[in-house]
């Protein structure tokens, strides 16, 4: 599915995306890249390079990773104009909430929130010092709709990521800095087809009655899909853009209608 691109749309501007080596953030990295952006991402393992972006390898779930990457960016780069922070995701243990040890909820913490806090701290300063940039943060409509069991600390930690990024937009729209957030529902990624497959070994039945099962767990998606990567890509690219100069604090919902209140 091709979109239309300005191939200048981004010329000069300098992006960080957090995660870029698969799924969702390799989309974001691919669509920054698309519009003649400069970027520079970060994973545990790098594979699958794509030519012309800066790659450093480092864990950003910890103190060190996130601090290697911004060092790296501003090294490399001389700053960055865009933070997009796409990092995140769940382990997904099975047993309910009691079953979350402390280890668990740290590591899902320090995923889906605290990786970011991480990153903006050490970023958002020199767009402070020249006036201006734009931060996207990718949360989950599980900040909107927990689901139970196996889900509920990456559901605390998207929601506690809302809430800072809105925090953070009241002091930084003064200072030239737009900060919004991007809510996907299910993301039709690499990992998202793993699940389809996995659920259908393990129960039987067609790849089709999987992929049903697991919208129906997800509490249904009206449009019948999950979003492709490009397609919640191409919305953070948007939220980056000049094009959405005067939207600030706002959080803009790619879910294909799960859910289902105002």
């Amino acid at each position: 599915m091709g979109m239309i691109t300005n191939p200048r749309e981004f010329a000069g501007k300098r992006v960080l995306v957090s995660g870029g080596t698969k799924g969702l953030g390799r989309a974001t990295v691919e669509r920054f890249l698309a519009g003649g952006a400069r970027v520079i991402t970060a994973a545990r393992t790098i594979k699958d390079a794509i030519e012309g972006v800066e790659y450093v390898q480092a864990d950003l779930t910890t103190v060190e990773g996130g601090e290697a990457l911004a060092k790296a960016a501003l090294e490399r780069l001389g700053g960055i104009d865009i933070l997009a922070h796409v990092i995140g995701g769940s382990a997904m243990p099975p047993g309910g909430f009691a079953a979350l040890t402390n280890d668990i909820w740290l590591s899902e913490l320090n995923l889906n929130l605290l990786a970011t806090v991480r990153l903006d701290r050490l970023l958002i300063p020199q767009m402070i010092e020249r006036g201006g940039g734009t931060v996207v943060h990718v949360t989950s409509t599980q900040s909107k709709l927990p689901l139970p069991e196996s889900t509920t600390a990456y559901a605390a930690a998207k929601g506690a990521l809302r809430i800072y990024s809105k925090s953070i937009s009241k002091e930084l729209g003064p200072k030239g800095i737009r900060v919004n957030i991007v809510c996907p529902g299910w993301i039709m990624t690499e990992g998202a087809v793993d699940l389809v497959k996995s659920m259908q070994a393990t129960n039987g039945g067609t790849y089709e009655e999987a992929r049903q099962a697991i919208i129906a767990w997800i509490g249904g998606i009206p449009i019948g899909r999950g979003a492709e990567p490009s397609e919640v890509a191409d919305l953070i690219a948007y939220l980056a853009s000049d094009r959405a100069a005067a939207i600030h604090g706002s959080e803009f919902v790619i879910d294909g209608g799960t859910v289902p209140t105002v």
